[in-house]
């Protein structure tokens, strides 16, 4: 197989940053996606659909700015995403799933990973605006990890299962949950059998990658995310569930991009900037089990049905094409580090 054509696929789990940064990487993203779900973890978040809806426009105007008229980028759509705090009040959910533009609300438990200190501290703190989603089918996107400092950080995705997610499983069951960004075996196998509406996001780095990746030959900040990259046999589990054709498993790259000063720092930032080549690592991933007749079920169709959107009616192909990660790219006045910079790639996106 030398081409490979999909259904135009969509990120279910994106960063896009604001100001400089945004203008650096949105283009990136509409070049491979027709859709994403855009994370509300800024400074400040945003909490409210008027904050979402000028978060939207910026991210459209910057798109405008920097890609113009290019076609690969024609018609990309920012999906909105509210985040979840102590306050959220359950008028604003019922706002949200009024606006159109509003397309889940994301819980990040306060202090778990970049941005996330405005995030929840209690359970029992949002369970009216938890009630509000439930009754507008409006999805909860989840970043599931304790924060416990007792609990070891490998440890956190699965103590997070049992003590968080399934009471909030058996208090909501019609809740709609993506539980995002997965990294354990325990999680893959959690979202296949568990009842009710459930899903999860996979990335391409825990795909790709086991632990060991962010130690070969040195400390290699660029591999650094959380959750953390886990075990073989975890990262086996993932790539099983990613493959397996079950439509609760969609692509969601958890692409972060932080400056390459950021990264290799005293107390380096976490976050892998996967955008430019999210569909050459992933067709990586699948062609590594033989199962690239996989790819577009989990890249193009499961994350539409599962959010209630109508699939794409574009295509894109992969070209079987050799070629390196750049070492580094532009991000403003600095550079941003891609995950895999300086290694070789099998597939290349062709151009739109």
């Amino acid at each position: 197989m030398d081409t490979l054509t999909l259904i135009r696929p969509d990120d279910w789990h994106l960063h896009l940053r604001d100001g400089e940064a945004l203008r650096a990487v949105v283009a990136a993203t509409a070049r491979q996606f027709a859709r994403a779900i855009v994370m509300p973890n800024l400074k400040p978040p945003v909490t409210t659909v008027g904050q979402a809806i000028d978060y939207r426009d910026r991210i459209l105007a910057a798109l405008r700015e920097t890609a113009g008229d290019e076609p690969a980028c024609a018609g990309f759509e920012p999906l909105m995403t509210l985040y979840l705090t102590d306050r959220t009040p359950p008028d604003e959910i019922r706002r949200a799933k009024d606006s159109g533009v509003v397309h889940a609300v994301k819980l990040y438990p306060a202090g778990a990973t970049t941005n996330s200190d405005a995030g929840v501290t209690s359970m029992a703190a949002v369970r009216g605006a938890i009630e509000a989603m439930q009754a507008a089918g409006l999805p909860l996107l989840i970043h599931g990890e304790v924060t416990d400092a007792s609990v070891d950080v490998f440890d956190r995705e699965r103590v997070f299962i049992d003590q968080v997610l399934e009471p909030l499983r058996r208090d909501f069951p019609a809740l709609r949950v993506v539980f995002e960004h997965i990294t354990t075996q325990e999680a893959a196998q959690y979202v296949a059998t568990a009842p009710g509406a459930i899903a999860a996001t996979i990335t391409p780095h825990h795909l790709l990658y086991e632990r060991n990746a962010l130690f070969k030959g040195g400390m290699r900040p660029h591999w650094y995310c959380l959750p953390i990259l886990k075990r073989e046999t975890h990262r086996r589990a993932l790539l099983e569930a990613a493959t397996s054709g079950s439509p609760r498993f969609f692509l969601g790259t958890d692409s972060a991009p932080h400056s390459k000063h950021l990264k290799e720092n005293a107390c380096g930032c976490a976050g892998c900037y996967t955008a430019p080549h999210a569909l050459e690592l992933y067709a990586a991933a699948f062609e590594s089990v033989g199962a690239l007749d996989r790819l577009e079920g989990f890249a193009s169709l499961h994350g539409p049905d599962f959010y209630r959107l109508p699939r794409n009616t574009a295509r894109v192909t992969l070209r079987r094409e050799s070629w390196t990660v750049p070492e580094a790219l532009p991000f403003g006045d600095e550079a941003i580090v891609p995950l895999a910079a300086g290694e070789p790639l099998a597939w290349r996106l062709a151009a739109g």
